[in-house]
C-alpha cells in the first residue's frame, strides 16, 4: 500500500492529541491524527469530564429542586427524576463537542484517520482502519497521545454494569439502592456525589486515611466532613480484597488496611476508581526499542522526546497529573517545538478541580510539601462564612487557603474549598504565571460583591491582617 507523507501523525484523538494536531496545523505543518474511538475528545469527552460534568449539574439541579431552594422562598410540589433523559442531555452534550471536534479538522486542514494507529517502525505509523484494510502514513515526527484508562484492582472482575469503571458509573440505567465506590479520590467522589444526589447511599472505601490524597491535608478534611453533611459515608484506612457477584446483590469485602477482623458490604453497584494508568497497549513499542517504566509511562525528556529519535510522548502517558487541560498545554507546546520555537510549561501552574458541591480547586504546593521541603511560608486563610456574597446565596461552606513564602511573599500554591472554585483559581494560575507575590493579589481591586474578595482576603492575610475578619 502507498505511504502518506506527513510532518507529524498524533497517535490520540484526546485533549493533547486533537490540541496538539490542530496547533501544528496552524504553525504550517502537514498533520494527521490517529484515533480507534471513532469520536474526537478521548477519555476526557467521551467517557470523563465532559459527561461527568454534565451529570453532576443535571444532578445538582434534581437535587436543588427537591428541597434545596425552599429558604429561598421557592416551593416545589413533587418532583420526578427521568434518568433516561438526563442521559440523553449527557448524551447529547457529548456528541455535539466531538463533532465539533471533527469540524475544527477540517478547519485547520487535519487528516483524521480512524482506526488503530501502530508504530512499525522509525518514522511509520500502520492503521488498522475500522471500517476495515490498513493505511500507512510515513511520519517526520510521532506522537505518542494514547492517553490513560482506570487501573483495575486485582481480583475484582469490571462488567460495567454492576462492578463499573467510571465508564459504566456515567451510564447506568436505574439509580442503586447502594453504591460502594472504591477509591477517594476525585473521579470517584464526583460519581458519588451524582448518584447520591439522585437517591443512592453512597459508601466510599479509601486504602489510605483521608480522601483526595496528595490535596492539602486541611482542604481534604473539611472535604470530607461536608461530603458525609451530605449523606456520602467513608471507611478509610480499609482495603477491598473481593467483590462477589455471584448472587442478585453484591458483596464487597473489606478489612482494616493495617490489619484486622474484615466484614461484608452488600451493595447493588460497585465503582471501581482507585486511578488511572497509562495506555500504551498494542502501540508497537517494541518495534523502536521502546518500554514503559515499572508505572507504565513512556520517559521523555522536557521537549518530550523519547530515546527514539523522531518519537514523542505528551498527556497521561508521562510524567505529571492526569489533566486533560495538563495533555492541552502540551500538546501545543509539543507542536511549538516542532516548529522551532522554544516554549515552556511550568508544572506547578497547573491547577486541578473536583467538581463536588462545593468545588476544590488546588494550585501549586501543599502545607504539607512545603514542610518536608524545609521551606519557609506564611498561610493565609480566609472562610466564605465571612465572605458576602456567599452569605446572600447561601454558599458558605469552605475557605480559601494561600501559602506564600516567608521572605519574598511570592506565591507558593493556593487551596480553595467553595462554590465556584474551579473558576476562582484561574486568578491564582495567573498571579503565579507572572510571578506575583500575595500582596500584588491584595492590593488588586476585587468586585463587590464577589467570592473572589475571599482570595484578596486570605493573600492580605499572608502578611498583614483580613478587613473583614
Amino acid at each position: 500500500m502507498a505511504e502518506e507523507s506527513f510532518d507529524v501523525v498524533f497517535i490520540g484523538g484526546g485533549p493533547g492529541g486533537y490540541v496538539g494536531a490542530i496547533k501544528a496545523a496552524q504553525l504550517g505543518m502537514k498533520v494527521a491524527c490517529v484515533e480507534k474511538r471513532g469520536a474526537l475528545g478521548g477519555t476526557c469527552l467521551n467517557i470523563g469530564c465532559i459527561p461527568s460534568k454534565a451529570l453532576l449539574h443535571s444532578s445538582h439541579l434534581y437535587a436543588e429542586a427537591k428541597g434545596g431552594m425552599e429558604k429561598h422562598g421557592i416551593k416545589i410540589g413533587s418532583v420526578e427524576l427521568d434518568l433516561d433523559a438526563m442521559m440523553d442531555n449527557k448524551d447529547e452534550v457529548v456528541e455535539t463537542l466531538t463533532k465539533g471536534i471533527e469540524g475544527l479538522f477540517k478547519k485547520n486542514k487535519v487528516t483524521y484517520v480512524v482506526g488503530h494507529g501502530r508504530i512499525a517502525g522509525p518514522g511509520k505509523v500502520v492503521v488498522e482502519l475500522n471500517d476495515g484494510g490498513e493505511r500507512v502514513l510515513e511520519a517526520g515526527a510521532i506522537v505518542i497521545a494514547t492517553g490513560s484508562e482506570s487501573t483495575p484492582l486485582p481480583g475484582v472482575e469490571v462488567d460495567e454494569e454492576r462492578i463499573v469503571t467510571s465508564t459504566g458509573a456515567l451510564d447506568l440505567d436505574e439509580v442503586p439502592a447502594h453504591l460502594v465506590v472504591i477509591g477517594a479520590g476525585y473521579i470517584g467522589l464526583e460519581m458519588g456525589t451524582v448518584w447520591q444526589r439522585l437517591g443512592s447511599k453512597v459508601t466510599v472505601v479509601e486504602f489510605l486515611d483521608r480522601v483526595t490524597p496528595g490535596m492539602d491535608g486541611e482542604v481534604s478534611k473539611q472535604f470530607q466532613r461536608i461530603l458525609q453533611k451530605q449523606g456520602m459515608s467513608f471507611k478509610l484506612g480499609t482495603k477491598v480484597t473481593g467483590v462477589d457477584a455471584s448472587g442478585d446483590r453484591l458483596k464487597v469485602s473489606v478489612e482494616p488496611a493495617k490489619g484486622g477482623e474484615g466484614e461484608v458490604i452488600d451493595c447493588d453497584v460497585v465503582l471501581v476508581s482507585i486511578g488511572r494508568r497509562p495506555y500504551t497497549e498494542g502501540l508497537g513499542l517494541e518495534t523502536v526499542g521502546l518500554e514503559p517504566d515499572r508505572r507504565g509511562m513512556i520517559e521523555v525528556d522536557d521537549r518530550f522526546a523519547t530515546k527514539v529519535a523522531g518519537i514523542h510522548a505528551i498527556g497521561d502517558v508521562i510524567r505529571g497529573p492526569m489533566l486533560a487541560h495538563k495533555a492541552e498545554e502540551e500538546g501545543v507546546a509539543l507542536a511549538e517545538i516542532l516548529a522551532g520555537q522554544k516554549p515552556h510549561i511550568d508544572y506547578d501552574r497547573i491547577p486541578g478541580v473536583v467538581y463536588t458541591d462545593p468545588e476544590v480547586a488546588a494550585i501549586g504546593k501543599t502545607e504539607e510539601q512545603l514542610k518536608e521541603a524545609g521551606i519557609k511560608y506564611t498561610v493565609g486563610k480566609f472562610p466564605f462564612m465571612a465572605n458576602s456574597r456567599a452569605r446572600a446565596t447561601g454558599q458558605t461552606d469552605g475557605f480559601v487557603k494561600m501559602l506564600a513564602d516567608a521572605e519574598t511573599n511570592r506565591i507558593l500554591g493556593c487551596h480553595i474549598i467553595g462554590a465556584d472554585a474551579g473558576v476562582m483559581i484561574g486568578e491564582i494560575a495567573v498571579a503565579m504565571e507572572f510571578g506575583a507575590s500575595a500582596e500584588d493579589v491584595a492590593r488588586t481591586s476585587h468586585a463587590h460583591p464577589t467570592l473572589e474578595e475571599a482570595i484578596k482576603e486570605a493573600a492580605l492575610a499572608t502578611y498583614t491582617k483580613t478587613l473583614n475578619l
